[in-house]
């Protein structure tokens, strides 16, 4: 039930008479979160919000977690959940609908704040229209303007008030272009123990303590799986052959990929290597294992964060390919998140051309064959995790408060947790 007490018209009320206690008007948020990732990380920040501020409202665009935090939902979350350019056309007028009726809702519940998270091809028109319209935006989970088109920061300040970013190398492009932006930290980072138990991510896949383990992760989508999933079994092979005794265990997101990753490993040159496809699991594929062969992007801090040695490949459509180097649009002489974020290559990347079987069982046999490597890369995951353990849901939701209620104290800088 919608407190009765505050009125809504046209104009928003003077920032600084919102008081969030009982015999005041509640703050509300509004939220619209894309896809799985995300409804974690509003359900998150959705918990924290509540603790600061019991009577806090909160209505949107979410799923089952974000539900289950207590947020009313206008849409389910999957409704946005639309993967690759002919899948995106073909779905574009149900979307842009669907983007007219949040808008519309928004602009007749007159929230105190707007979040955006993820989901920038959706979230960002619709808070550059309701920042227009005189509501605070928020975006959470920056693009990776790292990468490539660092241009995009100028265009992202225009539609969020504040951008919450996951990685500590973001603010300062922002900073650039005069954009507020907030490093929270990552919140897998809090998820993921600063000691992964191996032994017990063996058991629970009913792997020997001491057999030597590869874990294959093509990607989550079936266009990655198109694209990677040959050529990363291929390479698994060639593994194999070179060490008896090999488990290799690919994870699956779906039904769908897993029936992908089956189709390819029906074919008679893989019928030699001992795999087990599992499905999801990917978290305890990559504790258990000694080495991950894996695509680049999450998947690869979630590898860094497990403290696995890793090798990363990626390929994307030659004619997208072409046109990143035609136009110069990578920025970035490393593109897996590891090697971002430490500055030099700790993981072996293959990008494009480069990413063939040969060279990435080669890279894959080196962490086998040199323990001394692999343990020599402990201390730098060890670091580069305690970076960003900055107790994220928290810290952004700080950040959302003195956005709302910009007469709250400034919040103390967040400890680094052990």
């Amino acid at each position: 039930m919608r407190s009765p007490q505050r009125s809504r018209d046209t104009a928003l009320p003077n920032p600084e008479s919102r008081i969030p206690n009982p015999a005041g008007s509640p703050l509300r948020v509004a939220l619209v979160a894309g896809e799985a990732s995300g409804d974690l990380l509003g359900a998150g920040l959705i918990e924290q919000l509540r603790a600061r501020h019991p009577h806090i409202e909160f209505a949107g665009v979410g799923g089952d977690a974000m539900r289950a935090a207590g947020m009313e939902t206008w849409h389910d979350a999957t409704e946005l959940a639309v993967m690759g350019l002919s899948e995106v056309l073909r779905h574009l007028p149900r979307l842009l609908r669907l983007r007219r009726d949040v808008r519309a809702r928004v602009l007749g519940w007159r929230p105190d704040v707007f979040i955006g998270i993820d989901a920038p091809d959706f979230n960002l028109g619709l808070e550059r229209s309701l920042k227009d319209h005189g509501i605070r935006t928020v975006h959470y989970v920056s693009p990776s303007i790292w990468a490539w088109r660092q241009g995009r920061a100028a265009k992202i300040g225009r539609s969020a008030d504040l951008v919450l970013c996951l990685f500590p190398m973001e603010p300062p492009i922002y900073a650039t272009h005069g954009v507020d932006a907030r490093f929270v930290g990552h919140p897998l980072a809090e998820m993921l123990a600063l000691e992964p138990d191996r032994a017990a991510a063996r058991d629970a896949l009913g792997f020997a303590h001491d057999a030597p383990v590869l874990a294959v992760l093509p990607g989550s989508r079936l266009g990655e799986i198109g694209r990677l999933g040959e050529v990363f079994l291929d390479a698994a092979a060639r593994v194999a052959a070179a060490l008896p005794g090999l488990r290799i265990v690919v994870p699956a997101a779906n039904a769908a990929c897993r029936a992908a990753i089956d189709a390819l490993l029906a074919q008679p040159r893989f019928a030699a290597m001992d795999v087990q496809v599992i499905d999801g699991q990917a978290r305890t594929a990559m504790v258990a294992s000694d080495v991950v062969l894996l695509a680049s992007g999450t998947a690869t801090l979630e590898a860094l964060l497990a403290k696995r040695p890793m090798v990363v490949g990626y390929r994307i459509a030659p004619s997208t390919a072409f046109l990143v180097r035609l136009f110069k649009l990578m920025k970035v002489d490393r593109f897996s998140l590891p090697n971002v974020l430490a500055g030099r290559t700790i993981a072996p990347e293959f990008m494009q051309e480069a990413c063939t079987a040969e060279n990435l069982a080669d890279a894959v046999l080196h962490w086998f064959r040199d323990p001394r490597a692999a343990d020599d890369v402990q201390p730098v995951y060890r670091e580069l995790h305690l970076q960003l353990r900055q107790g994220a849901s928290a810290t952004a939701a700080e950040a959302v408060a003195r956005l709302a209620v910009p007469a709250l104290p400034a919040p103390a800088t967040p400890e680094r947790r052990p």
